[in-house]
This record gives C-alpha cells, structure tokens and sequence, in this order.
C-alpha cells in the first residue's frame, strides 16, 4: 500500500483534495493516509477500491493485478 495510493492518484491525474472531496475526507487526512502517517480505514480502504475500481487487495499490494 505503501505508494500504491499516490500512485494511483497520479494515473488518473487527481489531486489530493480531488480523491478527498471524492471519499468525504479532508485533504489533510487523505494525505496523512496517503503518506502512512495514519492508518487505512476499512471504511477508506473499500471507498478508495471503489472509486478506482479496483480490489482492496491491489490497495493493499496483496497482488499486482486491479481486480
């Protein structure tokens, strides 16, 4: 997980407060998630695999494949 987030952020050209205002956060919590400073929700965790459209294990880096 530990880029995966940013990375993903940055393939689909978005910002921090985009994906934030996307998943009802601040941007200042998103980037502490982002950045690992705190920790992944569950509740962020499926948000984020749901805005992407991918698997919460490809969040995770469980596996290298999006769904």
């Amino acid at each position: 997980m530990k880029n995966r987030i940013r990375d993903l952020r940055e393939d689909h050209d978005l910002t921090q407060q985009k994906v934030a205002d996307a998943l009802g956060i601040t941007q200042r919590k998103y980037s502490y998630v982002e950045t690992g400073t705190q920790p992944l929700t569950d509740e962020l965790l499926v948000k984020l695999a749901r805005f992407y459209g991918v698997s919460t294990d490809y969040i995770l880096c469980l596996t290298d494949k999006p769904n």
